[in-house]
């Protein structure tokens, strides 16, 4: 499934809706090549991962795995547009997950969810049957079976606006979902060709939730007795900001190699310093400051692998100034983003090039460079187009129109250096075309807030992906109603081309089209790709099966402790 926002795309973790939402600065932790796929400052490839694999025999039995987490989001129904990326890395500690993936994105149904998966075509439509594990049972003792599948099509559909989707991409296409031979069975029949189908249902929600009021019951709350799986909640606090998981003595798979499972909300400085401390087990080092603290630590191993995860800037087109797409283009313009990304990976040991699409990552086969065909760095392009605008030039050096200066509010969340610096840059560089960039800084802990308030002209965020299907969810990246669509800047002609688009019968058809039309949504300047993230993380050497994975995943039963 794609990307939520992150700010995501934001944390590389699963989505509910494969895209995620989440903060820019958070970094990542847990095909052919093309520019800006990465490299090692050794001038070798950057590869897709490293997180020490390990079988379950060579792991201990017990222990407790801490880290840190940038915000306990106040929406913890990943369904619902309102979760975030952390929404969902909590989620998957308590809930069925039951695809993971290959760190080159293979598809893997877990056999203690789903058994067998069998695809057809019949009338030109795509039909899959899923055989669910006969032990599979939520926690209440309602078994998993083919309405955990209804329920989760039902409300991610879009057809009933009692539910608020976070993604409606494929769920919109199915035309129904049956009981098959039992109850152990699902299928599911599209609309009509469906080549995506994959992407689908690798996490299903509790029949519970097809009651609105379930499914809104989440904000600041969570239904352990709506969960499964290796973990249950033993408690989440959202006022301290911390989640704490124990093994479930209801699970019917391998018992879980850990005890204990516990997130702590901090900010990235806060959370270097714990994990040097000890106080927690693996942190993110994706900034300067980060890996430059942390890469000497006794005991410690950084990782690097890829991170599907896009960190972007997103343009608020309600907002009074960047309502204007002449001015959203002309500031696109103003910014250097290799400059930027220079800035951005300084001091670290891999780095990528400034990304052109949002529908698939440079490492992957299909990807276009689609940003690069709409605006360049262009100075003089930006002045241009803010004369055109009506912006001229004031006596102060800052634009001015109707008596009023152009002014823009740049908000960020969290404290990381690397959106400070980067930030910081692109103030001068708006200064260099008469824009004054005012910038906001709020805690990590604020970012849905934020994302949800509108309550910014520019807000430096990320996309991160936990399928390779990027093109499934083009929908959810720019039609003008997609809740992921923060920036307002879709428009019905495009939704109508999109629509036509996601009902080609293959992927190539699929990937081709989708590259044409992502140069006409790049062009309304919603959205600016600025960095393909690298996972860059510290651990404690002995962390088993955790780290960089690109699209892979491990069950959380295989996360532990080597002996």
């Amino acid at each position: 499934m794609k990307l939520h926002s992150s700010a995501t795309k934001m944390a590389a973790v699963i989505s509910a809706t494969a895209l995620a939402l989440a903060a820019c600065g958070d970094g990542g932790s847990g095909n052919s090549g093309s520019a800006g796929s990465g490299s090692k400052s050794d001038g070798s490839a950057l590869q897709d991962a490293d997180y020490n694999k390990q079988d379950r025999d060579a792991l201990k039995d017990g222990g407790t795995l801490t880290t840190d987490i940038p915000e306990i989001s106040e929406q913890e129904n990943p369904f619902h547009a309102d979760g975030t990326a952390y929404t969902t890395e909590l989620w998957r500690w308590y809930n069925p997950k039951l695809v993971h993936f290959s760190p080159e994105g293979d598809y893997q149904p877990d056999p203690n969810y789903i058994t067998d998966t069998k695809e057809e075509t019949k009338d030109g439509k795509t039909k899959v049957t899923f055989e669910i594990n006969p032990k599979a049972t939520f926690n209440d003792g309602t078994p998993i079976d083919w309405k955990a599948w209804e329920t989760t099509w039902k409300i991610n559909n879009g057809k009933d606006e009692a539910f608020t989707p976070s993604s409606t991409d494929g769920y919109e296409q199915i035309e129904s979902v049956e009981r098959g031979k039992d109850d152990k069975e699902a299928v599911v029949t599209f609309q009509g060709a469906y080549p995506w189908w994959q992407g689908l249902f690798n996490l299903v929600a509790h029949p519970a939730l097809s009651d609105p009021k379930n499914y809104n019951d989440y904000l600041k709350k969570v239904h352990p007795e709506w969960g499964a799986g290796p973990f249950k909640v033993e408690n989440v606090d959202f006022n301290k900001g911390t989640a704490v998981f124990v093994p479930n003595e209801k699970w019917w798979g391998d018992k879980p190699k850990l005890d204990k499972r516990i997130f702590r909300q901090m900010e990235q400085p806060a959370a270097v310093n714990a994990f040097k401390n000890g106080e927690i087990d693996a942190v993110s080092a994706a900034s300067k400051d980060a890996y430059a603290n942390v890469k000497d630590t006794p005991d410690t191993q950084i990782r690097i692998g890829r991170a599907p995860k896009t960190t972007l800037l997103l343009f608020n087109g309600q907002s009074d100034i960047l309502k204007d797409q002449k001015v959203r283009k002309a500031i696109a313009s103003g910014i250097d983003r290799n400059l930027l990304s220079d800035i951005w990976f300084q001091g670290l040991p891999a780095k990528t090039d400034p990304p052109g699409s949002f529908a698939l990552y440079p490492f992957q086969k299909g990807y276009e460079d689609n940003f690069s065909k709409v605006a360049k760095f262009d100075k003089d392009e930006a002045k241009k187009l803010l004369e055109e605008a009506g912006w001229k030039d004031g006596g102060d050096g800052i634009r001015e129109k109707d008596g009023k200066p152009l002014e823009i509010r740049y908000v960020l969340v969290g404290d990381s250096e690397q959106v400070n610096a980067s930030a910081k840059a692109q103030q001068q560089m708006m200064k260099d075309i008469g824009v004054d960039m005012k910038i906001e800084n709020r805690p990590s802990s604020e970012f849905s807030k934020t994302l949800t308030s509108n309550s910014y002209d520019i807000f430096p965020m990320g996309f991160s992906s936990s399928d390779p299907y990027g093109v499934a969810y083009f929908g959810q990246t720019y039609n003008s109603d997609s809740q992921l669509n923060r920036s307002h800047t879709g428009t019905p002609e495009l939704d109508k081309k999109i629509a036509e688009m996601q009902k080609l019968p293959t992927r190539e058809e699929q990937i081709k089209r989708a590259n044409e039309l992502e140069k006409e949504a790049l062009g309304l300047f919603g959205i600016i790709p600025m960095t393909t993230a690298v996972g860059i993380t510290a651990t404690k050497s002995k962390l088993a099966n955790f780290g960089p994975m690109a699209f892979g995943d491990v069950p959380v039963e295989n996360i532990g402790w080597q002996k």
